[in-house]
């Protein structure tokens, strides 16, 4: 497998993200491996949140968040998915699959940090990938936060917006990353805060992630990863662990997934789930603070 790792220089001007990475090898499919990133902050005997990003971000979406739950004792362990972040990326978009980025992420996870009595915290891809993994190794976790996410089988089809997010994706020669997060917030964003959301791609080879993400989603029920995802709705349908569901109330692609999610979940029903205002799809780039303090109140419940 052919992967592109973003020079190291590329990351030194990031605003208000200090933390050094670590990383970690996973194994990819031809026999080989590449090299996952991720940042450990917060004590190392706290409780365990785990924050999961998704397209086209990377861990530096929840500097906010980190910061907050690391003020409250909380270990925050913000992985960048293969393909993004400071993680190695693949060069062809055949290389990803939704079951590749489930098993990359458990191996780092569950493996290689061997963590237990794990939060989730999930949002866009990494609510796709954190269900999954909480599904299928109920064991590990003891609470979610499933925040503007949702697991689709492809039995009910993607709103518009998101079909002209796909559709943009797949025809653009030059996929413009600081562009695509700018447009899913709802309050305005830096030049060093954008460029930060470029940082990992400075050539336009190292995009195969991001591009192929979109055409992963299940928008049919006979995807790939379609019984794989209703396996997971069967767990989750008598899954009793704490579930928070903070959206935003400005992200018209996930909106509908959160009443969803709370009149299947038994964990999420009879509970108070706030809503994030004045915040986008990206919600901790809008709201991080807040989503941090939510996250927080509700861990040390």
């Amino acid at each position: 497998m052919e992967v592109y790792r973003t020079p190291d220089a590329t990351f030194a001007q990031l605003p208000d993200f200090p933390w050094d990475p670590a990383y970690a090898q996973v194994a990819d499919p031809d026999g080989g491996t590449m090299r996952m990133a991720y940042v450990d902050v917060g004590p190392v005997d706290g409780p365990v949140a785990l924050l999961l990003h998704g397209e086209p971000s990377w861990s530096f979406l929840y500097r906010q968040v980190i910061r907050v739950l690391a003020d409250h004792g909380i270990r925050c362990v913000a992985p960048d998915l293969i393909g993004f972040g400071r993680s190695d990326k693949p060069l062809h978009t055949s290389d990803y699959s939704y079951a590749r980025l489930v098993e990359w992420t458990r191996e780092l996870v569950l493996e290689h940090l061997q963590l237990r009595e794990i939060t989730l915290v999930g949002q866009d891809w990494g609510g796709l990938i954190g269900l999954r993994l909480l599904a299928e190794h109920p064991d590990r976790f003891v609470r979610v936060v499933a925040a503007n996410t949702g697991l689709p089988t492809g039995d009910v089809d993607m709103p518009e917006v998101w079909w002209r997010f796909r559709r943009a994706v797949e025809k653009a020669q030059v996929l413009d990353i600081g562009r695509l997060v700018d447009g899913g917030c709802a309050r305005p964003m830096t030049p060093q805060v954008r460029a930060a959301y470029d940082a990992p791609f400075p050539d336009e080879r190292a995009k195969a992630g991001p591009r192929a993400m979109p055409g992963l989603v299940p928008t049919r029920p006979d995807d790939p990863a379609s019984d794989a995802n209703r396996a997971a709705w069967l767990m989750l349908s008598t899954c009793e662990l704490p579930f928070l569901l903070p959206f935003s109330d400005a992200d018209p692609i996930t909106a509908a997934m959160a009443p969803i999610l709370r009149r299947h979940v038994p964990g999420a029903r009879d509970r108070s789930h706030p809503t994030i205002e004045r915040a986008g799809h990206f919600l901790q780039e809008d709201a991080g603070p807040e989503l941090g303090q939510v996250i927080a109140q509700f861990m040390q419940r």
